[in-house]
């Protein structure tokens, strides 16, 4: 019997389809340094963000024969390693891209009209201030009718812009790679329609947005720092649900200080799970600790999506 290791959990639909198709699923948590000498035993393991598989686990299990990421991002992975000794690697790009999308709005929304802020301080100064907050908050902006710059138009990156199509915003994306600037838009009662962003180059983007999503794979030098914001119209919002390091910290916090951006989305940091204080603590950051998969429906989608992988690789 084939057995699986499910490190960082995975959803009931995804672990009853592979025990329906005769595997055996362990959902146990293996503490990082017990696996080693543990993950032996099984033939797969599938993780999250949490579990890391490097080289000296891989080197260490040298029957491992399936490593899947329930998730889009493999930086908790030796990918090529990994391959290069003959384990196959999955992750589940296609079921978490909306979930991540709507959390980018639910940032924008949040900065917009300063709920990162009166959320702290209502509580606090609601039954006294009250008027004042009120003058405080009072100059919140509309989406509709602005422009959203979007850095990586993967999957994730197209949801992004069909959110914001649909609130009737203007989009322009920057890609790495040549890609379709068309997109299909779902609406209610299931009509869908066709529109078209306008591609962009990642100058352009920085220059003439007034709102920067991020979607783009970690790389060795963060996509915004000093010199790109500094491009930035001021005024300017920046979201980033995509990877920690994407985005040069301080050199965010002097840009909202100076109040060349006016506010900021993280949902990912540099030095997870341990953030820096200055980035907590700031009035103008909206914040969320890695959640942008973290929807029900998408749990289910990564689960079905990632067992179905696993089966159709030991079943061939």
């Amino acid at each position: 019997m084939i057995k699986i290791l499910a490190n960082d959990g995975i959803d009931p639909a995804g672990k009853a389809l592979l025990e329906a198709a005769g595997f055996f699923v362990d959902t146990l948590n293996i503490p990082q340094d017990e696996l080693p000498a543990k993950l032996g035993a099984y033939d797969a393991i599938t993780v999250r963000s949490a579990t890391k598989v490097r080289k000296a686990l891989i080197d260490a299990v040298p029957t491992l024969k399936l490593i899947g990421r329930g998730g889009v991002g493999m930086d908790n992975i030796d990918v090529e390693y990994a391959k290069e000794k003959g384990v196959a690697v999955y992750n589940t790009p296609a079921s978490s891209s909306l979930s991540v999308a709507e959390l980018v709005f639910a940032h924008l929304f949040t900065g917009v009209r300063f709920l990162q802020d009166s959320n702290r301080k209502m509580p606090v100064e609601g039954s006294t201030k009250f008027n004042d907050l009120k003058k405080t908050y009072a100059k919140g902006v509309e989406l509709r009718g602005t422009t959203i710059g979007i850095l990586g138009f993967g999957r994730i990156g197209r949801e992004v812009a069909k959110v914001a199509i649909g609130l009737g915003m203007d989009v322009l994306a920057y890609d790495l790679f040549p890609f379709n600037p068309e997109v299909e838009v779902t609406l209610g009662g299931g009509l869908v329609v066709k529109a078209t962003v306008k591609a962009a180059t990642k100058e352009e983007v920085i220059a003439n947005s007034n709102f920067i999503s991020i979607h783009t794979p970690f790389t060795d030098k963060p996509v915004l720092g000093a010199e790109e914001f500094a491009a930035m119209k001021k005024g300017v919002a920046v979201v980033n649900c995509s990877r920690g390091g994407t985005i040069d910290e301080l050199a965010l916090i002097e840009a909202l200080d100076s109040g060349k951006v006016s506010f900021a989305g993280l949902d990912v940091f540099d030095n997870e799970p341990t953030p820096r204080e200055e980035i907590l603590k700031h009035p103008k950051i909206s914040l969320t600790p890695h959640i942008g998969a973290s929807t029900n429906e998408a749990q289910e989608r990564i689960g079905v999506e990632l067992a179905n992988l696993i089966i159709d690789f030991f079943k061939k």
